[in-house]
């Protein structure tokens, strides 16, 4: 099982990674605690940092195909069993850099998969732009989202450092249990639906039989 986060944070050390790397940390737990003793093997984790790429998708623009480094970057998203998306909140919306990204996957690349959303910005009345902007975007794109989305004001990381509130630690560890539940039950279904395909009908096992 596979969650990637995409954090479209600027700047090094990041807030927006940190939380990226706060709620993925938090759901891979969510998804290990519920499989328990003899459950699968540990989840996979992986950031997807857009800074690093911001080159790439721009020239994925110009030249209309998106180079190697992007495309396997892409490749991990739409793969995932669940996605983690956090971008800073720049004029009461997600930034460039992270529509930008989106834009670069085909449309139907996520539907269906299981995104929990998130953003970070300087004060908290930014945070409508998770209900406004981010959700409409995935809804577009036909992902589920998770009911819980997460936004993180400079004062919610208390004391400074990679600390938090009391609240936000509430909200991630909320969110986070959302997404390892739809992940979880999207799994199910998918063994179930396997499960299904290798029936040998009937009329074959008889078949099968006659001398």
């Amino acid at each position: 099982m596979k969650l990637v986060a995409v954090s479209a944070g600027l700047s090094e050390p990041s807030s927006t990674r940190l939380l990226a790397d706060r709620l993925l940390e938090a759901a891979r737990r969510h998804l290990e605690d519920s499989a328990g003793a003899g459950g699968p093997d540990p989840v996979e984790v992986r950031v997807v940092e857009l800074r690093d790429l911001a080159v790439d998708i721009a020239n994925a623009f110009v030249t209309g195909f998106p180079g190697a480094r992007l495309r396997e970057s892409v490749e991990a998203v739409t793969r995932a069993d669940g996605l983690v998306a956090v971008t800073p909140v720049f004029t009461a919306s997600y930034s460039g850099l992270f529509k930008s990204f989106f834009d670069v996957i085909e449309p139907d690349a996520l539907a269906g998969k299981p995104v929990l959303i998130a953003a970070t910005g300087g004060t908290a009345r930014h945070s409508l732009a998770l209900e406004h902007a981010m959700r409409p975007l995935f809804a577009y794109l036909r992902a589920i989202v998770v009911p819980t989305a997460v936004y993180a004001a400079s004062e919610d990381w208390g004391g400074g450092g990679d600390a938090f509130t009391d609240g936000l630690g509430e909200r991630i560890g909320r969110a986070a249990g959302e997404l390892a539940e739809l992940v979880s039950g999207r799994a199910v279904t998918a063994r179930t639906s396997a499960d299904a395909e290798a029936v040998v009908p009937f009329a074959q096992q008889l078949a099968a039989l006659r001398p």
